[in-house]
């Protein structure tokens, strides 16, 4: 679904879902002022459902951005004078899909579909969700970009990074590489992003706040806390877990409440052994999703799943026996200083296998800080003059030493990437570079050379049959997950060169050997 292909409409309704949040608004509002430019002749924004928008952050937003979203109170009387009784050309609906629940259906000539949630309707051509997108602002800013549409408008940027923003309760649940590009790369007035954040919270949902600090759950095996929230806006429960994650009893929480369709859930951690995103993805898994940040993450666990799943079990019992499970079956190792018995080993030996690689030094001045954006998330990394960043074929992005580098490769002619900066390799999302010391952003695509694994390298290695954290000796602040499937292994040479390869990685990279 391309957005151009609807410019030969004369009359587009774009449609938010009932009671909007800033993420529909902001996406239905960048849509409109697109069909403007393209010359559609009649473009209007509009919702429906029982009730007005009534939260002070979101009038503020219509009133300051000029956001020109019409109400529509009856439908029948809305369609009324429109042949046949429909919206005529085309009508879209944004950050929801057209005959699901949480939208008002009005009669309409020809519908798409722009959303970020899991999909709820049949497979049709004028649909674009993506439910890996931490907002539909992000959808609709891709969608934009892809046409060469640039967002001069200020007021357009603002809205759809307050979209952002509010749907990833305030960056925290950022975990897509292209949500944090957006955020990186939109225009926006800051002050106003503050006056909305800062209108945020009702004396009503104050209170609720309040009464779910006092009913907690607290696990002092593992000095975790669960608290169950009474029904409030997303940020409310990110409002909750940041007081509670300062108890100094408390390492881990999660706050959590009940939704119509599912159970909306904050985490927080102050511990490196517990990274929020993936707690939060341990605990939808199979019947939600989770992620964002090593310090704040959340998630959603979708009704009937959990339903089916657990047809008997209170939710309370839920989150804590699955924080119980988490802590019960993970092994944390830190390599350094971890003598790893490979009794139960098998030996493998590389095979010679194409790798991209960045000699830092040679791009960025020693010294500077940097982050590679990958899809697995964020690397942080200091430029020295050894530094090597290697890319492998599904686009993990590690750091290695130039010693090591010539060791374990040797660089032949040719790129990594084509000559348009394109994946040879079929790449989801291809790494980026950030220069956090001037804000300066580089595809890694520009300076990846060509470079093949020496092959011969022997490692020892196990499927893993649980979970494992491997701090590694050149990461001691992140770990690497190890999930059952996946192989855990070191290096013959360096017993403490330990580390996780995932299970379809490990088949394309080892050969046993006999």
């Amino acid at each position: 679904m391309r957005l151009a292909d609807y410019k030969g409409y004369d009359s587009i309704t774009i449609q938010c879902h009932d009671n909007p949040d800033a993420d529909t608004l902001a996406s239905g509002f960048a849509l409109k002022k697109y069909f403007e430019s393209l010359g559609v002749k009649e473009t209007k924004l509009i919702y429906s459902g029982r009730n007005q928008i009534q939260k002070p952050n979101l009038k503020l937003m219509v009133e300051q951005l000029g956001v020109p979203i019409e109400y529509v109170e009856n439908v029948n009387e809305y369609v009324e004078g429109f042949e046949d009784k429909k919206v005529p050309g085309l009508l879209i609906t944004v950050d929801c899909q057209y005959g699901a629940g949480n939208v008002t259906k009005i009669p309409a000539m020809n519908t798409a579909i722009v959303d970020h949630h899991q999909q709820e309707v049949e497979d049709r051509d004028d649909m674009q969700i993506n439910s890996h997108l931490g907002s539909c602002s992000t959808l609709v800013w891709s969608m934009l970009r892809d046409e060469g549409y640039e967002i001069k408008d200020m007021n357009i940027g603002t809205a759809l990074y307050y979209g952002l923003y509010t749907d990833t309760n305030s960056f925290a649940e950022i975990y897509n590489p292209l949500d944090m590009d957006m955020r990186d790369a939109i225009i926006c007035e800051k002050s106003k992003i503050s006056l909305f954040r800062n209108s945020n919270l009702s004396l009503h949902e104050m209170e609720l706040a309040g009464i779910a600090l006092i009913k907690n759950i607290y696990n002092n095996d593992y000095d975790y806390g669960v608290i169950k929230a009474y029904e409030c806006d997303p940020n409310i429960l990110g409002l909750i877990s940041d007081i509670f994650i300062q108890v100094a009893e408390i390492t881990t929480c999660v706050v959590y409440n009940e939704l119509r369709d599912g159970l909306k859930f904050s985490v927080r951690s102050c511990t490196k052994e517990v990274a929020a995103n993936e707690l939060a993805a341990f605990i939808a898994e199979g019947i939600g999703s989770g992620g964002g940040h090593r310090e704040k993450a959340g998630g959603f666990i979708k009704n009937k799943l959990y339903e089916e799943k657990y047809p008997t079990l209170h939710t309370e019992g839920y989150f804590s026996a699955r924080i119980n499970e988490y802590y019960d079956t993970t092994t944390v190792i830190y390599a350094e200083e971890y003598d790893l018995d490979t009794t139960d080993f098998a030996e493998y030996q590389k095979r010679q296998m194409p790798f991209g690689y960045v000699e830092a030094s040679k791009i960025l001045p020693i010294g500077s800080h940097i982050t590679v954006r990958t899809l697995e998330g964020d690397v942080d990394i200091d430029v020295t003059e050894d530094l090597i960043i290697m890319i492998g074929i599904k686009g993990e992005v590690y750091p290695s030493m130039r010693e090591k580098f010539e060791r374990s490769y040797r660089v032949v002619d040719g790129s990594f990437f084509d000559e348009n900066g394109n994946s040879k390799y079929d790449l989801e999302y291809i790494p980026t570079i950030h220069n956090r010391d001037t804000g300066e952003v580089m595809p890694i695509s520009q300076f990846a050379g060509l470079c093949m694994s020496r092959g011969g390298t022997k490692i020892k290695a196990r499927e893993l049959r649980g979970r494992v954290k491997v701090f590694t000796s050149w990461d001691k602040e992140k770990y690497m997950l190890g999930k059952p499937g996946d192989y855990l292994a070191v290096r013959s040479d360096d017993a403490h060169d330990i580390y996780v390869v995932e299970r379809d990685i490990f088949f394309k990279s080892y050969d046993e050997v006999k």
